[in-house]
């Protein structure tokens, strides 16, 4: 089974912002952005919305509670050494439950962003345009819920918006569960 999708090819990087909002005025869904490099705007544009933030604050809780937990353990309970009078639990190990937080929150984050966006080794990429890898900035519309007026319509909008070539590209639809 295959998809159509309507794609818009820019060659600016400036463009691409601003004919999101074009688009988006005219009341055109967008189904994806492509570009070589990431751009400020183009998520908030685009009006997407994530939770990742929120995880990544709990997961750096969860890296600190466990970190000070083990090194708690390890130098008071288990093990304890007094040197130099200090106290057992004198928060000496400051610097290592700040590394550890930070790792422990970046490795749980990037798994979770993994996980959520199905990435994995050996995943069928689906691309629109092989020039999006390298020097141009592609707006994907998906033709499927469009009459063939909508249709011209939605070309109409991408030239006006600034766009150097409009091309139907078609994309296999996986039915596998």
């Amino acid at each position: 089974m295959t998809k159509t999708n309507i794609i818009g090819v820019y060659e600016d990087e400036d463009q691409i912002v601003e004919a999101i909002h074009q688009i988006q005025d005219k009341g055109i869904k967008i189904k994806d952005v492509f570009t070589p490099i990431p751009l400020h705007g183009v998520f908030e544009a685009l009006k997407f919305e994530t939770r990742l933030p929120y995880a990544t604050f709990l997961y750096g809780v969860v890296g600190t509670s466990i970190t000070f937990a083990f090194l708690y353990w390890t130098s008071v309970v288990s093990y304890p050494l007094k040197f130099g009078g200090k106290p057992l639990n004198s928060l000496s190990f400051i610097i290592i439950m700040f590394v550890a937080t930070i790792l422990i929150a970046t490795f749980l984050t990037f798994m979770t962003f993994f996980i959520r966006q199905k990435l994995f080794p050996g995943k069928e990429v689906k691309v629109y345009d092989t020039r999006a890898t390298d020097d141009k900035f592609i707006i994907v519309i998906d033709k499927e819920e469009l009459s063939e007026a909508e249709a011209e319509n939605v070309k109409t909008a991408l030239t006006e918006s600034g766009a150097s070539e409009i091309n139907e590209v078609e994309e296999e639809i996986n039915t596998k569960g």
